[in-house]
């Protein structure tokens, strides 16, 4: 499944980034912002025209990411994490 078609406050797990090009930017910069196998990742937020940005958390950091962007994130759902990275700072 892909970022982009994760549904709010699902709990997922990044299992990769797709690359449009052997040289693709966004695929690498994605990657160095966290998107990398095993991070859980959770849509916390979407814009109010069109959905977008989606706001987009993954361990405690948000991230806007455009629909584009988000869509070459592959996830996979996951039904309970037992990682706090979700909790929030008023827990």
């Amino acid at each position: 499944m892909k970022l982009s078609e994760l549904p709010a406050f699902v709990p997922a797990r990044v299992a990769g980034v797709s690359d449009a090009s052997a040289t693709d930017l966004i695929g690498r910069r994605l990657r160095e912002l966290g998107f990398v196998g095993g991070e859980p990742v959770r849509i916390v937020g979407r814009g109010p025209l069109g959905g977008e940005p989606l706001l987009v958390q993954i361990g405690f950091t948000r991230f806007a990411l455009r629909r584009a962007e988000a869509a070459r994130v592959e996830v996979e759902p996951v039904a309970a994490l037992q990682d706090t990275a979700f909790r929030t700072a008023a827990e």
